[in-house]
């Protein structure tokens, strides 16, 4: 899709009504269902994060960037995620955290994104985070500079392999929560996406379609 033409989309995607919890369930096994159901009760304690979706142009077609996280001992070990971290005391707002978080993990200054608007935030069992995501956007070419202790590599996806329902899959895996279980996802490249980005991935999609 080329860049220009999702530009003219941004003003539709600031007001339509976001799908939520009815995406964000697409890409999600029954078992993490449940368990953000029985944990409502607990989000205020819960750890708070935010995420950057970024878009940007490259040879004048629409990108969307995901990082592949290093491997470490921890539930989010080598997965496929937004850039984005933990909230820190000096943020001033979930969308500074956004901002920062994708500045130190990839290298792209607040001063090159345009914030569109938040998605949906969603909770993530294993960890206990609530992890608030927002859409922006970036109108030049980017240069990517990654934090190596953090970040293994960055993915460049086009945004019409997110459109494609040919990347979606179902494959077996282990997670935190349970053994060998079937779990909705999307392959993109080589990766398998699930869990927390899948859905947030899930919402976006949705979220595009409408405007398209």
């Amino acid at each position: 899709m080329r860049f220009e033409d999702f530009l003219n989309t941004i003003n539709s995607i600031k007001k339509c009504d976001l799908p939520a919890m009815e995406s964000h369930e697409k890409m999600a096994p029954l078992e993490r269902i449940r368990l953000i159901k029985e944990a409502k009760n607990t989000f205020k304690e819960a750890r708070k994060a935010a995420v950057m979706m970024l878009f940007y142009p490259k040879n004048k077609v629409t990108y969307l960037v995901l990082i592949v996280r290093n491997s470490y001992p921890g539930v989010h070990s080598s997965q496929i995620a937004f850039p984005g971290g933990k909230t820190e005391l000096f943020d001033i707002s979930y969308e500074a955290t956004a901002l920062r978080e994708t500045f130190e993990e990839i290298g792209i200054h607040e001063s090159q994104i345009e914030i569109i608007r938040s998605f949906t935030d969603i909770y993530i069992p294993p960890s206990n985070f609530i992890v608030y995501p927002f859409l922006g956007v970036a109108n030049s070419e980017l240069e990517f500079k990654i934090q190596e202790d953090e970040v293994a590599s960055i993915i460049e996806m086009p945004l019409s392999s997110l459109l494609d329902d040919s990347i979606l899959v179902v494959k077996n895996i282990d997670t935190s929560y349970a053994k060998s279980i079937d779990v909705p996802a999307f392959q993109i490249e080589n990766h398998i996406v699930w869990g927390a980005t899948a859905m947030m991935l899930s919402e976006l999609k949705d979220t595009l379609k409408m405007v398209y």
